[in-house]
Formats: structure tokens, sequence, C-alpha cells
């Protein structure tokens, strides 16, 4: 693993967040921070890659400490998904290995939803939700046998932040908060 490359982007994110620069200039200059980061695929530790036969896994890699980012790795088993969700902050997606399908929802005037498009991320493809833009989407391993791995930055700590699931028939939404699945964070300041 090379550390490096995940400390140099917490470094460079750091340095966004302390510019407070608004939404769209943040996920511009982010963008950058996060292809750098898909460029190479040696810097991931094995225990935050790790697939699980229930559930797609959701593996924090740093948070700042004033909660303006996180980075967070999602490791996909084969054929898992999330339901329709949003966000509530700014974020960007970008896939590390293997292919996701993103679908994303818009809803209609009785509050129903309805699918807006439906991409295929490949490695380094990185897409961007908010609530300014759109977030609220459902992703799928798009492999069948394969694990996928995408890297996201939130503008925030996506662990706490309360959001909703939606019942894509009738756009009825339930509350959730999603949670890591590491008990530990990468040691960043190794090489």
């Amino acid at each position: 693993m090379t550390a490096g490359r995940l400390r140099d982007a917490v470094q460079a994110l750091t340095a966004i967040a302390d510019g407070q620069p608004d939404e769209p200039r943040f996920l511009d200059e982010a963008s950058h921070v996060l292809a750098d980061l898909l460029a190479h695929d040696d810097w991931l530790p094995a225990r935050f890659a790790q697939p699980s036969p229930d559930r797609y896994q959701q593996y924090l890699l740093h948070c700042d400490p004033w909660e303006r980012f996180c980075i967070v790795s999602f490791v996909w088993g084969p054929g898992q998904h999330t339901p329709v969700h949003d966000h509530r902050v700014w974020g960007l997606i970008g896939v590390l290995r293997g292919a996701e399908r993103n679908l994303s929802f818009e809803p209609d005037g009785d509050g129903v939803l309805h699918i807006v498009a439906d991409d295929l991320a490949q490695p380094g493809d990185i897409g961007r939700v908010s609530p300014t833009i759109g977030d609220v989407h459902q992703v799928f391993n798009a492999l069948t046998d394969e694990v996928s791995i995408s890297i996201h930055i939130y503008g925030g700590n996506i662990g706490r932040i309360e959001r909703a699931v939606f019942d894509p028939e009738n756009g009825t939404a339930r509350p959730f908060v999603s949670r890591f699945a590491n008990p530990e964070l990468p040691n960043i300041w190794n090489d």
C-alpha cells in the first residue's frame, strides 16, 4: 500500500476546505483530487476493500476533524446494491475497480420517483450528487461475478448525517443514518 496517495488527498482536500469555497468550486477542485486517487490502484489497504456476503460495505478512510468532508470506500459484492436514497450533502463518487450502475431519480408532482438517468461507471469515472443538482439515486455493482469498489468524497461526515431511503413506487421516505463497517482508520502517516 502507498499511504502517501491517501495522505496527499487528505491534505489537498483540507486545503480546499480551508479556502471555504462554495459548493460548485469545492466539487470542481475535489474532483481533481479524486481523479488522482482513481488513477492509481495501489493505495487502498486490503482490509478497506473487503466485501461482505450480506450487503455492500462502507469503510471510512478519513473524516475531517470539523466534518467538512470525508473519504469513504464502498465495496460491492456481486449483484449488491443500495436502496433508493439521498445524501443531504454534496458528494463525488469515483470508481476504483469494477463497474457501477447508477439510477438517478426525481419526484413528479405527486412525489412518485421516476428514473431520469441510468449511467454505467467504469474505473476512473466520477459522478456528482448534491441536493442542488440531484442526489436521489440507487447504485448497483454492475458486475455479477466480481467485486466493485468506489471511492466517495462527501461534504460532511456521511456516517452521522440523517438521510432518507425512498420507496420508488410512492416516494415515501424513511429516515436512516448510514454507518461505517470499520472500527479503525487507515494509518496515512506511514509509507
